[in-house]
Protein backbone atom coordinates (compact mmCIF):
# COMPACT_ATOMS: atom_id res chain seq x y z
CA UNK A 1 0.00 0.00 0.00
CA UNK A 2 1.22 3.50 -0.84
CA UNK A 3 1.16 6.54 1.45
CA UNK A 4 -1.26 8.26 -0.95
CA UNK A 5 -3.86 5.60 -0.12
CA UNK A 6 -3.80 6.46 3.60
CA UNK A 7 -2.98 10.17 3.80
CA UNK A 8 -5.34 13.06 4.41
CA UNK A 9 -5.13 15.16 1.25
CA UNK A 10 -6.77 18.36 2.53
CA UNK A 11 -4.21 20.14 4.67
CA UNK A 12 -4.26 23.71 5.94
CA UNK A 13 -0.82 25.29 5.66
CA UNK A 14 0.17 27.99 8.13
CA UNK A 15 2.39 30.88 7.14
CA UNK A 16 5.61 31.53 9.03
CA UNK A 17 4.44 35.16 9.33
CA UNK A 18 1.16 34.31 11.07
CA UNK A 19 0.98 34.72 14.81
CA UNK A 20 0.97 31.72 17.10
CA UNK A 21 -2.50 32.82 18.21
CA UNK A 22 -3.73 32.54 14.60
CA UNK A 23 -2.11 29.11 14.30
CA UNK A 24 -3.66 27.98 17.58
CA UNK A 25 -7.10 29.16 16.45
CA UNK A 26 -6.72 27.27 13.19
CA UNK A 27 -5.67 24.12 15.08
CA UNK A 28 -8.72 24.50 17.32
CA UNK A 29 -11.02 24.92 14.33
CA UNK A 30 -9.54 21.90 12.59
CA UNK A 31 -9.33 19.82 15.78
CA UNK A 32 -5.66 19.26 14.94
CA UNK A 33 -2.47 19.56 16.96
CA UNK A 34 -0.09 20.17 14.07
CA UNK A 35 0.11 22.36 10.98
CA UNK A 36 2.63 22.35 8.16
CA UNK A 37 4.23 25.75 7.63
CA UNK A 38 4.70 26.85 4.04
CA UNK A 39 6.31 29.59 2.05
CA UNK A 40 4.42 29.80 -1.24
CA UNK A 41 4.27 26.13 -2.30
CA UNK A 42 7.26 24.92 -0.26
CA UNK A 43 7.24 23.27 3.14
CA UNK A 44 9.49 25.22 5.53
CA UNK A 45 8.48 23.91 8.94
CA UNK A 46 5.91 22.31 11.20
CA UNK A 47 4.18 23.87 14.18
CA UNK A 48 2.49 21.86 16.90
CA UNK A 49 0.35 22.79 19.86
CA UNK A 50 3.31 21.66 21.95
CA UNK A 51 5.63 24.09 20.09
CA UNK A 52 3.24 26.91 20.98
CA UNK A 53 3.12 25.83 24.63
CA UNK A 54 6.82 25.04 25.17
CA UNK A 55 8.71 27.28 22.74
CA UNK A 56 6.13 30.05 22.91
CA UNK A 57 4.23 30.47 26.16
CA UNK A 58 6.77 28.79 28.46
CA UNK A 59 9.53 31.04 27.08
CA UNK A 60 7.45 34.16 27.64
CA UNK A 61 6.37 34.75 24.06
CA UNK A 62 2.94 36.31 23.69
CA UNK A 63 0.12 35.50 21.28
CA UNK A 64 1.58 37.91 18.71
CA UNK A 65 4.82 35.92 18.38
CA UNK A 66 5.33 34.63 14.87
CA UNK A 67 4.98 31.00 13.87
CA UNK A 68 8.58 31.10 12.56
CA UNK A 69 9.78 31.82 16.12
CA UNK A 70 8.45 28.54 17.55
CA UNK A 71 8.12 26.12 14.62
CA UNK A 72 10.30 23.11 13.99
CA UNK A 73 12.44 23.79 10.93
CA UNK A 74 14.00 20.33 10.61
CA UNK A 75 10.98 18.91 8.79
CA UNK A 76 10.69 15.18 8.33
CA UNK A 77 8.47 14.17 5.42
CA UNK A 78 7.63 11.28 3.16
CA UNK A 79 6.68 10.87 -0.48
CA UNK A 80 3.17 10.05 -1.63
CA UNK A 81 4.40 7.04 -3.62
CA UNK A 82 6.42 5.48 -0.78
CA UNK A 83 5.43 2.16 0.76
CA UNK A 84 3.21 2.77 3.79
CA UNK A 85 4.87 0.06 5.91
CA UNK A 86 8.29 1.63 5.30
CA UNK A 87 7.02 5.09 6.24
CA UNK A 88 5.27 3.76 9.35
CA UNK A 89 8.48 2.08 10.55
CA UNK A 90 10.33 5.32 9.91
CA UNK A 91 7.77 7.28 11.95
CA UNK A 92 8.55 5.00 14.90
CA UNK A 93 12.29 5.38 14.39
CA UNK A 94 12.20 9.18 14.25
CA UNK A 95 9.46 9.38 16.90
CA UNK A 96 6.76 11.37 15.10
CA UNK A 97 3.02 10.66 14.90
CA UNK A 98 2.43 12.64 11.71
CA UNK A 99 4.40 13.35 8.57
CA UNK A 100 3.77 15.81 5.79
CA UNK A 101 3.45 14.07 2.43
CA UNK A 102 5.08 15.59 -0.65
CA UNK A 103 5.20 14.69 -4.30
CA UNK A 104 8.51 14.09 -6.08
CA UNK A 105 8.72 17.84 -6.80
CA UNK A 106 8.58 18.28 -3.00
CA UNK A 107 5.23 20.05 -3.08
CA UNK A 108 2.91 19.34 -0.16
CA UNK A 109 0.07 17.00 -1.14
CA UNK A 110 -1.17 15.76 2.25
CA UNK A 111 -0.36 14.58 5.73
CA UNK A 112 -0.27 11.04 7.10
CA UNK A 113 -0.82 10.15 10.74
CA UNK A 114 -0.63 6.93 12.72
CA UNK A 115 -4.42 7.21 12.97
CA UNK A 116 -4.64 7.17 9.18
CA UNK A 117 -2.40 4.10 9.10
CA UNK A 118 -4.46 2.31 11.74
CA UNK A 119 -7.67 2.89 9.76
CA UNK A 120 -6.41 1.54 6.43
CA UNK A 121 -3.86 -1.02 7.53
CA UNK A 122 -4.94 -3.68 10.01
CA UNK A 123 -1.56 -5.41 10.32
CA UNK A 124 -0.47 -3.69 13.57
CA UNK A 125 2.15 -1.40 12.03
CA UNK A 126 0.63 1.70 13.66
CA UNK A 127 0.97 0.10 17.10
CA UNK A 128 4.57 -0.89 16.43
CA UNK A 129 5.39 2.66 15.37
CA UNK A 130 3.65 4.07 18.44
CA UNK A 131 5.86 1.89 20.65
CA UNK A 132 8.92 3.52 19.07
CA UNK A 133 7.45 6.99 19.28
CA UNK A 134 6.66 6.60 22.97
CA UNK A 135 10.35 6.24 23.84
CA UNK A 136 11.74 9.35 25.58
CA UNK A 137 13.39 11.90 23.25
CA UNK A 138 13.15 12.09 19.46
CA UNK A 139 13.46 14.62 16.65
CA UNK A 140 10.49 16.72 17.68
CA UNK A 141 11.20 16.45 21.40
CA UNK A 142 11.38 19.71 23.28
CA UNK A 143 14.24 18.45 25.46
CA UNK A 144 17.22 19.02 23.24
Amino acid sequence: MRVSEAMTPDVYVASANETIQEAARMMAGLDAGVLPVGDHDRLVGMITDRDIAIRGVAEGKGPDAKVRDVMTVDVKYCFEDQDLDEVTRNMGDIQVRRLPVVDRSKRLVGIVSLGDVAIVDGNGKAGEALSGISRPGGKHSQTR
